[in-house]
């Protein structure tokens, strides 16, 4: 049994948009990827993936943010959907690696952070969300902030996941 940490959708092209909070919420994920490093847990980075798009497959922006540099040892998947684990061979990954533990960051909050935390509850999985590590944009309907804090408070909290700042993070 080990843990993981899972780097979701962290790539150029929605990084440049300028998520809500971006500085603090890059820097934040910096530190809980270093946490990891040390500790020799593996870090696993997911990139959203279009045929079309901003996100179209091996252009600049669909690359991980390069401040994050994964390391050649680090596995990259690319999935199509708001999860995950659909289609991806992740969950069967982590089967073969005896990976129970996870520990997400990334972006969004609405999108593809809350569908795979339902579904990593639903495998049964113990999943900690880095809340000052998870970031979205404005919409029309909601700021940034509300979507944030909605997600934190009222769904993943004390149903989903342990949810835990980036300095309260024990590795």
């Amino acid at each position: 049994m080990t843990k993981a940490l899972v780097v979701i959708d962290v790539q150029e092209g929605l990084v440049n948009l300028k998520p809500y909070n971006q500085d603090e919420f890059m820097s934040n994920i910096k530190q809980v990827i270093q946490k990891f490093r040390q500790a020799n847990y593996p870090v696993i980075f997911f990139r959203h993936t279009e045929e079309k798009g901003l996100l179209e497959k091996e252009s600049d922006n669909w690359k991980v943010y390069h401040e994050l540099g994964p390391a050649a040892d680090e596995p990259i998947f690319n999935k199509y959907y708001n999860s995950i684990f659909k289609d991806t061979g992740f969950n069967e990954y982590l089967k073969e690696n005896d990976i129970t533990e996870l520990t997400f960051v990334g972006m969004q909050a609405e999108f593809c952070v809350d569908v795979s935390t339902k579904v990593a509850f639903e495998f049964g999985y113990s999943l900690t969300l880095v809340e000052d590590a998870i970031s979205t944009f404005d919409n029309d309907y909601l700021s940034a902030n509300q979507i944030l804090d909605f997600y934190k408070n009222y769904i993943w909290r004390n149903r989903f996941a342990d949810l835990k700042l980036t300095k309260d993070l024990s590795i």
